[in-house]
Order: structure tokens, then C-alpha cells, then sequence
């Protein structure tokens, strides 16, 4: 656990000049502290982003040197391994090791509320962060921050009493993560991914099951009834479990849906209340956990329905990118893995009539599951980046697969072969970096060429 007075007068470490590792060492310089921000890429690569450090934070840039093993203590990025050569050799050196999370954290007054799972996370987090601003005006704020795209260092360490800090937390972090306390929780789902950098589904559940670890009685956590590893971990858990479903109602839940209302069991009452207006199961589940979340953080049944009634989802997740000729594009670029590829598919595949965009960078897990529903939806596959090899192996013979290489061809490739009423859905099953920055950079080109395509009438 990160407790600053312990490290008073000490050089701090970060490790990793992305987003969330400028903006801690740019905390703890705030905080009084000289901060080392090392970085493996060269001083070129990372310009851009070193724009507004404090003057106390010096930067190593092109390697890691002998100072970063004579600083007092660091701070992860949360992409690097345990592996990583630096990270054991400040383990070696008794060099305390401290995740970015938690560091921002050791200087919030905040309530933290913290959104895990697989899927969902970011909706699910958006979303309960519009349920406690509502609740909290006109005393407190809802400061939402960490995976969801702003650094949890950027923002924790604003909140004061009586505010609360809304974060998405990923598997990432919260491994990294050595005590972590929320006043709420959640464990959205639990499917493969990461497993490349967690090594094994064990260890992959393992670091999501932080997220409740140093939780007690006092302090809920909420648990998707309809996913066995979230049933799993709520047995085990010190947390009070609360559970939702989209498939059963009453008994034991905390949350159901019944005759297309969200029903929440409220004290003694059971309080109904109209789901957003966003397509598929999946967002019945994120809005009962947001929901169940904002109640159990002191909000009243009026914010829910306020809150609802008006909120049309995130950025980049089954998000209407226009219509060229005819054709609906829609933008599902946050789908890095295959099962929230999955959610897409059964949210927009009714019908026969969908033009599925495929690749990127893979995570090692097998494309094989999206068959049954390629089978039922898609007319055709178009892939794209570096793992488009295997996907046209695996998925061979459940629909015709093209190679496009990249985005904008297998645009231009759909408005050449579909009709008048199907839908493109970009939803790569995988990360982003080897043609883009991030997901929310492939998002963003993507609904940009979509509206060049439309400007040019194809």
C-alpha cells in the first residue's frame, strides 16, 4: 500500500511516459516529490507527450539507466510485465513497486467506486458516473477516471470529501494493485482476454478478483448472476454480494428485468424503472450494475430514471458511424476481444444482413467462437492488420472471408458487395497498435473515413 509520509524525501520512479504515467509523476511532483519518468522508446517517440511536466520530473528517455534502481520508490505502467527486466531489478533491490491507481488514490478524498470485468466496463462506468454526479449536486462531484481514458493521477486526487471517484479499473491495474478499498464495486463478466500478458485464465481472474479482495461486509460488490466465474468469485469474496440478471427475476437477485423494465429491489420496495435506449442484453446488465452500484453509493430512485431516460452511450462501442448508399456503418472499435465482439453480434444480428470487420493485434484466443453467430448474421468477413491470417484460417467456410489489410479497403470493399439496408459493423476481436495508437484512435479514423465516404456519395 502507497502511503506518501513513508516515502517523504525520497526520488520517485515512474516507469512508462503514456498517459497515465505523465500524470503521475506530474502528481507527484505536485506532492513535493523529484520524480525519474523513464521511458524505453526514444525521446522523438514520446515528445507529444511530455507537453506540461512539472519542473520536478526529470526524463530518461531511449532505455533505463543505473538511477532507477537508486530511487526510493516506482510506480508501473500497467502494460509492463512482471517480467520486465526494470521490474525485477527494482524487485531485487527491495525497491518498493506501486501501481498507478493506487498511488493517485493515496492522495483522494474520495469515495471510490471501481468498475471491473471484461465487457461493458466503460458504458457501465459512464454511466454510474452520470448516476452519482445526479446524486451527489449540489454538494459533492462524480469524477470518473482511470481505464476509461482519463488517468486515475489526473483526476483522484481532486476529489475531496464527500465527492466520489468513478473508476474503471482494468486487469492490469488492479494485479499491479496491492490494497485497494472500494466503497463499491463490480465484477461485470468473466471471459478470456489478456491472456497473453496474465499468462493464464487463473491468474486473468485472479487480478479481477482484487478488485473485491480488501473489501469487508460493509462494502458492496456487485456480481453478474448469469456468469459462473462471477458466482465463483462472490462465494469467496469478503464483500457483500449483490447480483443481477437478465435472465431470471426475484429470489435472491438485487436486480432482474421484467416486461422490459429494470426492476431493483430498494430496501423493502422494489423500485421499476425504463432501461436506456441502447441496443442489446448486455446494456440491461450494464445499467443494472451501474444502477445497483449508484443505489448502494446513496442514490435515490429518481436519479435512475433521470439518469436513463436520457443517456445514449459511449464513444465507440456499437456506436452509428452514418449510412453510405444505403449502408449503416456502425463504429464497435472498443470490441478488443472476441467475446465483446460477440455482444455486437447479438445485438445487431437479427437478420442476415451484417458485413463484420475483422483484425488487428491478437490476444491468442481462437476466433472459433463467432461462427454459430457469423453463420446466423454476417454475409461476409473482411480482415484487416496483423492477425488477419488467422482469422481467415479459423473462420474459413462459415461465410465468404476477404483480406483487406486495412480499414478504409474493407470500407470501400463492403460498399462495392452490399445491399440496400445492411450494416457494416467494425468490431476488430482485437487490439489496436499494430496500425493505429489505441482503440479510440481506430474508432475515430474509422467514423472519419466513413463520413469521407459519405461526403463523396460511396
Amino acid at each position: 500500500m502507497f502511503i506518501p509520509s513513508r516515502f517523504k524525501g525520497k526520488r520517485a520512479l515512474v516507469i512508462g511516459a503514456g498517459k497515465s504515467g505523465a500524470a503521475c509523476a506530474n502528481l507527484l511532483a505536485s506532492r513535493g516529490f523529484d520524480v525519474l519518468l523513464t521511458e524505453k522508446k526514444p525521446l522523438a517517440e514520446i515528445k507529444s507527450r511530455l507537453k506540461g511536466l512539472h519542473r520536478r520530473v526529470t526524463v530518461e528517455a531511449g532505455g533505463h539507466g543505473p538511477a532507477a534502481l537508486a530511487c526510493g520508490f516506482a510506480v508501473k505502467s500497467p502494460g509492463l510485465s512482471h517480467a520486465n527486466p526494470l521490474i525485477a531489478a527494482l524487485k531485487k533491490a527491495r525497491v518498493p513497486v506501486f501501481s498507478e491507481i493506487e498511488t493517485a488514490l493515496a492522495f483522494s478524498a474520495g469515495k471510490l467506486l471501481a468498475v471491473t470485468g471484461t465487457n461493458g466496463k466503460t458504458t457501465t462506468t459512464v454511466l454510474l458516473g452520470e448516476l452519482m454526479k445526479a446524486a451527489l449536486k449540489p454538494r459533492g462531484r462524480a469524477l470518473v477516471c482511470g481505464n476509461v481514458g482519463t488517468p486515475a493521477a489526473e483526476v483522484a486526487a481532486k476529489a475531496r470529501p464527500g465527492d466520489a471517484v468513478v473508476m474503471e479499473v482494468s486487469s492490469y491495474q488492479l494485479e499491479d494493485s496491492s490494497c485497494l478499498k472500494p466503497a463499491v464495486a463490480c465484477v461485470l463478466n468473466i471471459t478470456p482476454d489478456h491472456l497473453d500478458h496474465h499468462g493464464s485464465m487463473a491468474a486473468y481472474v485472479a487480478a479481477k478478483a482484487r478488485v473485491f479482495a480488501f473489501q469487508d461486509k460493509s462494502s458492496p460488490c456487485v456480481f453478474n448472476y448469469e456468469d459462473p466465474a462471477c458466482r465463483r468469485l462472490a462465494r469467496r469474496g469478503p464483500s457483500k454480494a449483490l447480483f443481477f440478471s437478465s435472465r431470471r427475476r426475484g429470489g435472491a437477485l438485487s436486480a432482474w428485468v421484467h416486461a422490459e423494465q429494470l426492476c431493483f429491489r430498494h430496501g423493502a420496495k422494489v423500485l421499476r424503472v425504463r432501461p436506456p435506449a441502447l441496443p442489446g442484453a448486455h446494456n440491461l446488465e450494464n445499467a443494472m450494475c451501474a444502477g445497483l452500484m449508484a443505489l448502494a453509493a446513496g442514490a435515490k430512485p429518481a436519479h435512475l430514471q433521470k439518469v436513463f431516460s436520457a443517456f445514449k452511450g459511449v464513444e465507440h462501442r456499437i456506436e452509428p458511424a452514418g449510412s453510405v448508399n444505403g449502408v449503416r456503418f456502425v463504429n464497435d472499435s472498443k470490441a478488443t476481444n472476441v467475446d465483446s465482439t460477440l455482444v455486437a453480434l447479438k445485438a445487431l444480428g437479427a437478420a442476415r444482413s451484417l458485413w463484420l470487420i475483422l483484425g488487428g493485434l491478437g490476444k491468442g484466443n481462437p476466433y472459433t467462437p463467432l461462427i454459430p453467430f457469423i453463420r446466423k448474421s454476417v454475409k461476409g468477413v473482411l480482415t484487416i492488420g496483423e492477425d488477419a491470417p488467422r482469422i481467415e484460417r479459423e473462420l474459413a467456410g462459415a461465410c465468404p472471408v476477404i483480406t483487406a489489410l486495412t480499414m478504409q479497403n474493407a470500407c470501400r470493399e463492403i460498399l462495392q458487395l452490399a445491399a440496400r439496408g445492411d450494416t457494416a459493423l467494425f468490431s476488430p476481436a482485437c487490439a489496436s497498435f499494430d496500425q493505429f495508437k489505441d482503440f479510440e484512435d481506430r474508432g475515430r479514423k474509422f467514423k472519419a473515413f466513413v463520413k469521407t465516404l459519405r461526403r463523396r456519395g460511396r
